[in-house]
């Protein structure tokens, strides 16, 4: 993707992750959906290879046989579900996972919009009372721990109450991933309150939240431009005082086209590999890019073995 070097393996965030997902317990029984081409299959089995899923592939049976002979990968252990197309399949893979025979979800080769509209139905979907929202987890080269960027990918312009749920569910996932108490900074083109700018508003009602306990298990501060939530120095240079500043673990943005922004910027000019998940849902699912390779698979997939992991501690295998 870019020309930054590869980390070294004492380096590598989203390697780290992988190997505590794979500690973490047995493999997770997970619907891919629609993977009718090389790239979704290789991600899949190479994921069950490492012990993270056991796949069930659900999809038009011939097709995804035709794609794993075209790209000389082997089936063997992966259970098929013979559906006609790719919105079947979204349907098919929602419905095992509301039965308990999936406990994630992975996106193989259809659009994000048809698979999230089987997920957020509201007959037979996943849904909890939360809203969902996407994380990218991202390993950025030049920063010190995975680093968290949401909504990049499903809520377009969130209000209050939308972003107060895509504040808990990237403090839940971070949790997941081992972090005991995140720090969430609330992103605006400023630090400080203004109503000129909707986006600082925001930032302020949800650090208040956070004091109030109405957002838990993190610390939350903003609004915070980028260069003072990211740069202790930054911070500094401003007189601001932040428990977060030099030091998140997530960035929640205004919107989902800063967002969108943010994260590919930190992917092809900084060098940062990244895994994604949609969190807010029964379970958690895996919506990697067309663009990217096995390797963002296999991380995705770790991150929803972690996040369901933690499910199942809090609450009981229900």
């Amino acid at each position: 993707m870019t020309d930054v070097p590869h980390p070294s393996a004492s380096d590598d965030k989203l390697a780290r992750l992988v190997a505590r997902a794979v500690a973490a317990g047995p493999a997770l029984p997970c619907a891919v959906v629609h993977p009718v081409d090389a790239a979704s299959l290789a991600g899949a089995m190479e994921a069950a290879e490492a012990g993270l899923i056991v796949p069930i592939l659900v999809g038009p049976a011939a097709r995804i046989r035709a794609a794993a002979a075209a790209g000389g990968i082997d089936l063997a252990g992966a259970a098929i579900e013979d559906v006609p197309h790719s919105h079947a399949a979204a349907e098919r893979a929602v419905a095992l996972a509301s039965e308990g025979r999936a406990a994630a979800l992975l996106k193989g080769s259809l659009h994000t919009d048809e698979m999230l509209a089987a997920v957020v139905a509201r007959v037979g979907g996943l849904r909890t009372e939360r809203r969902v929202s996407h994380c990218f987890i991202l390993d950025v080269p030049l920063y010190h721990k995975p680093l968290v960027v949401t909504d990049a990918a499903i809520n377009i312009e969130p209000d209050l109450e939308t972003k107060a749920d895509i504040a808990r569910n990237a403090i839940d996932l971070c949790i997941a991933l081992g972090i005991e108490r995140p720090k969430l900074a609330v992103l605006a083109a400023v630090e400080v309150v203004t109503a000129k700018q909707p986006a600082t508003l925001d930032a302020a009602a949800l650090s208040k939240m956070a004091d109030r306990g109405q957002i838990e298990g993190g610390i939350v501060d903003g609004p915070l431009a980028f260069d003072n939530a990211i740069s202790l120095e930054a911070a500094e240079a401003k007189h601001l005082v932040s428990p977060v500043a030099g030091d998140p673990d997530i960035l929640l943005v205004p919107d989902l086209t800063a967002g969108n922004m943010l994260a590919k910027q930190l992917q092809y000019l900084a060098g940062a590999e990244s895994a994604g998940v949609v969190v807010g849902a029964r379970v958690p699912i895996a919506l990697t890019s067309r663009a990217e390779g096995p390797r963002a698979r296999l991380a995705s997939c770790a991150v929803m073995k972690l996040a369901t992991a933690m499910r199942v501690t809090r609450h009981g295998d229900d």
